[in-house]
């Protein structure tokens, strides 16, 4: 399979997928841990997380299937939703929290 097409099933195959470095319970950069805070905080405690570090060809295969240049990635229902800061303004904003429970309840 190749990396996209691993990419497409991973989002739309989970509600909540997050591509980080490292993992929920040891993130490995404060962007990625702030992500990990925000999701929990608005309700997704249980979700689906790729380490980026482990897979070098997800690391730079997730970039280009988003077009974005930055880890952190979040996906709802295999769509890209943004990184770290467009998390936290949606979660400033309440929007995430909608999101996530509409898709998480579905």
């Amino acid at each position: 399979m190749d990396v996209k097409a691993k990419i497409h099933q991973q989002v739309t195959g989970h509600p909540v997928v997050l591509y980080m470095k490292g993992t929920p319970q040891f993130p490995q950069c404060g962007f990625s841990a702030m992500a990990v805070q925000i999701l929990q905080a608005s309700g997704a405690s249980d979700f689906y997380s790729v380490n980026v570090l482990e897979e070098p060809e997800i690391r730079q295969g997730i970039k280009d299937y988003a077009n974005w240049p930055t880890i952190p990635q979040l996906y709802l229902k295999g769509e890209f939703v943004g990184g770290s800061d467009i998390m936290k303004e949606m979660y400033q904003s309440g929007e995430l929290q909608k999101k996530i429970k509409e898709v998480v309840t579905a």
